[in-house]
């Protein structure tokens, strides 16, 4: 079993209520070999909701207590953002996941890069740390 990014296979999670589906990955769903998740909605955060960035660094900072994920209108929101990641890890764990299929970009599933003020980051995203420190492998839907 894999864990993929919800928007991912068609499911309107984004940030701003879009999906970004690639039609691979939804053939893998239609198959039952991957389990569309989605951290922010894990963590609470509604669907739209204002985009959010790792203030500076990246995942790995956040799940250290070095940085915070901050809304657009400057709401810290890392506590939601920690939370959706833990329940990820948690479901992968349970489910026995190898591999998850992420979304780049994104301050939650970015795999190679994050994005600040509109600028591409290299660096990776709070669940795909949090994915990487427990052994999952983690791989960029760009790249699959």
């Amino acid at each position: 079993m894999i864990i993929v990014s919800a928007c991912l296979v068609g499911l309107k999670s984004r940030y701003d209520g879009s999906s970004k589906p690639k039609e691979e990955l939804i053939k893998l769903l239609t198959k039952g070999k991957v389990i569309p998740l989605c951290p922010e909605q894990l963590g609470g955060l509604p669907t739209p909701r204002l985009p959010a960035e790792i203030l500076f660094g990246d995942g790995t900072d956040v799940v250290n207590g070095k940085s915070k994920v901050i809304r657009k209108d400057g709401i810290d929101i890392t506590e939601q953002f920690i939370k959706g990641a833990k329940q990820v890890l948690q479901i992968a764990l349970l489910i026995g996941a190898k591999k998850a299929i992420l979304k780049d970009g994104s301050p939650s599933c970015g795999v190679n890069f994050i994005k600040r003020k509109g600028v591409i980051v290299k660096g990776m995203g709070v669940t795909t740390t949090l994915l990487k420190n427990n052994g999952i492998k983690v791989i960029s839907s760009d790249s699959f």
